[in-house]
């Protein structure tokens, strides 16, 4: 796993914790960051021994987006920026996939503020917890540069209004208005924010790894096709995974009133 002091990797009882370690940057999605989250989120999908990733920071934000800082000292540059801004949007999105196309679950633990790429980071995990002092907002159009990225992973978790809303606005979103909206699943208060993800993990780790690879893997494929399409394909993998070890154990599991005894990860 990686090294890197702005990201701490944990693993315990089979969940793989991803602390942001930069509190004093709020954050913020640096070049560093972005490639050490990376080669983490890469190294982890190796792991047979982890059934859910969660996603967490220190400090009083969760994530600040893009580090502006760094992108505005690239100005100076030959082409003016232009090769470190495509390197850096190229690598964000490539973090952001890799979210989505992990084989295990994947939670965000929101503790405080998420604006921008960091908003981006929490519509893109497959769950999300945050505490009811926690903040989001999109502000890119206030600063004269749109939140684009943010907006594949808002559009696509988001009713097509409530995301417009965010981003046109511009305006902070709190806890409550963000479950509303359907950005995070739960609101907790902060002394609940460990005990409501761990729920969410133990949960996931009692059921079979293999089977939520899967569904995982058959929900952002489908979503993006036509309602024909996704019939046909959910279809057919309906059928692959009713054939498959894991679904005679379970449903024998069910019909002998048992609990199922999953296999390993292949």
């Amino acid at each position: 796993m990686p090294t890197s002091n702005c990201l701490l990797v944990e693993t315990n009882h089979h969940v793989l914790t991803l602390t942001l370690n930069q509190p004093e940057k709020r954050n913020a999605l640096s070049f560093e960051m972005l490639e050490t989250l990376q080669a983490a989120l890469a190294q982890s999908c190796e792991n047979k021994d982890i059934r859910a990733v969660v996603i967490a920071a220190n400090g009083p934000v969760f994530c600040a987006g893009h580090d502006l800082k760094e992108l505005t000292g690239h100005r100076t540059d030959a082409d003016h920026g232009k090769a470190f801004y495509e390197h850096t949007m190229a690598l964000c999105a490539r973090v952001m996939q890799a979210i989505v196309h992990h084989p295990r679950p994947v939670i965000a633990k929101i503790q405080g503020m998420a604006t921008a790429a960091g908003c981006q980071l929490v519509a893109s995990c497959d769950l999300a917890i945050c505490t009811d002092n926690a903040r989001f907002c999109t502000p890119g159009v206030n600063i004269g540069l749109f939140c684009s990225t943010p907006m594949v992973a808002l559009s696509r978790n988001l009713p097509r209004k409530k995301a417009m809303e965010m981003l046109l606005l511009g305006e902070v979103i709190d806890a409550q208005t963000a479950q509303v909206f359907g950005l995070v699943n739960q609101v907790v208060s902060p002394d609940q924010l460990d005990n409501a993800t761990n729920q969410y993990c133990d949960t996931l780790c009692q059921k079979s790894t293999m089977v939520l690879a899967i569904g995982k893997e058959a929900f952002y494929q489908q979503i993006e096709m036509p309602l024909e399409e996704a019939y046909h394909y959910t279809s057919a993998v309906m059928v692959k995974n009713m054939l498959h070890g894991e679904a005679i154990e379970g449903i024998g599991a069910f019909i002998e009133k048992r609990r199922p005894q999953w296999q390993q990860p292949e």
